[in-house]
C-alpha cells in the first residue's frame, strides 16, 4: 500500500499551489460598458446634468417664493392682528384715562368746596372777633358778649376717674416704686460666639 501517490491535477510542479480568484465577468463587463457610455455619450450626459440641476435650482426658487407671499400675507395677517391689539391697548387707556379725569374733577371740586367752606369759616372767626364773641367758631350768633364771657370764666366739672399716678411722682428722682429702680447688670461673661 505504500505505492499510492495523490497528485493534483491542475498543479504540475507543487503540491500546494493557490489558485488566482476567477474573473467576474459581469463587473468587467459593467465597467466596459459606463467607460465606452462616457467615451461615446460623455458631453450629453454632462449637459443633461447642469439641466436638471437648474431646473432643481429654478423649483426652489420658486418654492422659496410661494412660502414668502404665504410668509408675506401671514405677516400682513399679523400686522392686522397687532393693529387691532393696539387699538384696542390705545381704547382701553383712553377710557382708564377718563376715568382718572373724572377722579381729579370729583376732587379737585372737593377740594374747592373745602376751601371754601375753610374761607368762610375764617369769615365767621373774623366777624365774631371783631364782634368780641369767642373764636373758636361755635358760639351761638345769639350769645352777647356777656353771656360769652361768663361761660368761658365757669369751671370744668371734675371727673370721676382715678389719676394713673400720684401728685408727686417723679421718675428721675427713682422715687415711687420698686419696679421702677435701677439694678445692675449681672457679671456673668457673654454667651456669644
Amino acid at each position: 500500500m505504500d505505492d499510492v501517490e495523490i497528485t493534483d491535477v491542475n498543479d504540475e510542479d507543487s503540491p500546494f499551489r493557490v489558485e488566482k480568484p476567477p474573473n467576474n465577468q459581469d463587473l468587467s463587463s459593467l465597467s466596459l460598458l459606463a467607460g465606452e457610455l462616457l467615451s461615446q455619450y460623455g458631453w450629453y450626459l454632462l449637459a443633461v446634468t447642469v439641466v436638471v440641476y437648474l431646473l432643481l435650482q429654478q423649483l426652489s426658487k420658486r418654492r422659496s417664493r410661494q412660502s414668502a407671499s404665504s410668509s408675506a400675507q401671514q405677516t400682513l395677517q399679523d400686522a392686522a392682528l397687532v393693529a387691532k391689539r393696539q387699538e384696542g391697548m390705545e381704547a382701553a387707556r383712553m377710557k382708564m384715562q377718563e376715568e382718572l379725569d373724572a377722579k381729579a374733577d370729583i376732587f379737585r371740586e372737593k377740594q374747592r368746596q373745602q376751601e371754601e367752606e375753610k374761607r368762610r369759616q375764617k369769615i365767621e372767626i373774623w366777624d365774631s372777633m371783631q364782634q368780641g364773641r369767642s373764636y373758636k367758631g361755635n358760639a351761638k350768633p345769639s350769645q352777647t358778649t356777656e353771656e360769652a364771657s361768663s361761660s368761658t370764666t365757669a369751671s370744668k366739672p371734675k371727673s370721676d376717674k382715678k389719676p394713673l399716678r400720684s401728685a408727686d411722682y417723679n421718675p428721675l428722682t427713682g422715687q415711687g416704686g420698686s419696679s421702677c429702680a435701677w439694678r445692675p447688670g449681672r457679671r456673668a461673661p457673654s454667651s456669644g460666639g
